[in-house]
């Protein structure tokens, strides 16, 4: 036991460190793919800043060199260079012979190689150009326009401003990662902790169970939780019902017990006074003959047992059809109106045609004939059973059988259905019979999905009712 118990922890362990890791990993991935996506938001959006304030300016200088020339440019230029404006750009003028007319920038920007496009051949379609920095250190976006004389007006604008701002956020962004690591880590492992902790209890629930062999053990679940408390909900149904089931054995067992021995008895008693007078056939053929009923009368307890046993775990195979009430009752009727007529006993059925029910023909026959058999046992001499039947909301159907006879105790009427209960003390034991008939009743009856039912008063007769589908 121990062992299982090492195994059993070491096997928690690692599923929660599994579910741990696995939330790490989704949040982590999920952090790194949202900081990823802005970040290229960032860049783009910076990006498109930088050329629309370079397209504004273009148009701008192209406008002030076409209508007042080189000077009108310069000043143009010198005048926003003294206002200190932040959007500070390049500005460049190249003759049609490649003489540069105009360079203006920043004094704090580097040189950049403009040779490479001097010596290229000119087109009226170029835009925008990278160019790179003497040292590396930065490239400058420009973009161009050529006049109709082949004079060619540059802006531009380094990337210095954009990519320190970029390297600031790709700092802040790996420093937000190493923390959404630690977060993740330690998240996932509080919510594993917290998320397993239900699991833990019905396991340790279980546990319990199996090394006690108690089924009293119960998991707390909330009315209104979520799918953990409906797992307990239905582990603490599971054991109640298993609690139930190994009662009713123990208590069906104990009574088997009691009953079996008074036949047992008898077939040890018949079969050593058959050996007692080994020469007399007639004695020996009349034991025989009671080993035979007792035996019989063995058999018909313990397989009565067995039907309401596979009834209620629900494992009784049923041949489900659509069956005439009044069929089965007529079939009731025919077999036990020899019983009733020598008995004295008025034996009706009053069930209208029409009426059907979802069931199994041989197994709500044999569920009549209890309820016939019984009602007969305790109806005296000139009394009356009669059965009926009516149809119910809810597509039910309920037979009755209805008596006259004794009737029932008060404090019996809830223990009927019993297995092996004999209600009536004494008296009811000197009539014949295995004291299962309704509890096989109402073993049927449930595992049809119907119910059965019982009203009675002392001295003044019984119905039992059995409530069926309908079909």
């Amino acid at each position: 036991m121990n062992g299982a118990s090492t195994d059993s922890r070491r096997s928690a362990r690692a599923s929660g460190l599994r579910v741990a890791a696995w939330y790490a990993i989704i949040f982590v991935v999920s952090a790194v793919v949202v900081g990823v996506v802005g970040y290229k938001l960032l860049a783009a959006s910076l990006e498109r800043r930088d050329h629309e304030l370079l397209e504004i300016k273009l148009a701008e200088y192209s406008s002030r060199y076409a209508s007042e020339g080189l000077g009108g440019l310069s000043d143009a230029v010198s005048a926003e260079r003294a206002s200190g404006d932040p959007d500070s750009v390049l500005v460049r003028l190249v003759g049609p012979a490649a003489e540069v007319l105009l360079v203006s920038a920043p004094s704090s920007w580097p040189e950049f190689r403009f040779r490479q496009f001097e010596d290229a051949p000119r087109s009226a379609e170029e835009s925008w150009r990278l160019v790179p920095s003497t040292s590396n250190q930065a490239t400058l976006e420009l973009v161009s326009h050529m006049f109709g004389d082949g004079t060619i007006i540059q802006v531009g604008r380094t990337t210095i401003g954009r990519d320190r701002i970029l390297g600031d956020v790709r700092d802040v962004f790996g420093l937000l990662v190493g923390v959404v690591v630690i977060v993740g880590l330690v998240g996932g492992a509080a919510v594993t902790h917290q998320a397993l902790r239900p699991i833990r209890e019905l396991r340790d629930a279980v546990r319990n169970i199996a090394r006690t062999g108690q089924l009293s053990a119960r998991v707390t679940a909330r009315p209104d939780g979520d799918l953990v408390d409906d797992l307990r909900d239905v582990f603490n149904q599971m054991v109640t019902r298993i609690e139930t089931l190994v009662d009713g054995m123990r208590e069906a067992l104990d009574n088997v017990a009691h009953d079996l021995r008074t036949p047992i008895a008898r077939l040890r008693a018949k079969a050593e006074a058959a050996l007692a007078e080994p020469g007399d056939a007639a004695a020996t053929r009349a034991a025989l003959a009671d080993c035979v009923e007792e035996a019989d009368r063995v058999i018909a307890l313990l397989t009565t047992l067995m039907d309401i046993s596979e009834a209620q775990t629900g494992t009784m195979a049923l041949a489900i059809e659509s069956v005439p009430v009044a069929q089965i009752c007529a079939e009731t009727i025919d077999l036990y109106e020899d019983a009733a007529e020598d008995r004295g006993i008025a034996l009706e059925s009053k069930v209208p045609p029409g009426q059907n029910v979802r069931g199994d023909r041989q197994r709500l026959r044999q569920a009549l004939a209890n309820l016939v058999d019984n009602a007969l046992k305790y109806t005296r001499r000139g009394g009356r059973v009669m059965l009926s039947a009516e149809r119910r909301g809810a597509g039910e159907v309920a037979i009755r059988v209805i008596d006259n006879g004794a009737g029932i105790d008060p404090e019996d009427l809830p223990r009927i259905w019993d297995r092996l209960y004999r209600g009536g003390g004494d008296a009811s034991r000197s009539e014949p019979g295995l004291g299962l008939g309704l509890s096989l009743v109402r073993a049927i009856a449930i595992a049809h999905g119907g119910r059965a039912d019982v009203t009675s008063t002392p001295g003044q007769g019984s119905t039992f009712e059995l409530t069926l589908p309908a079909a």
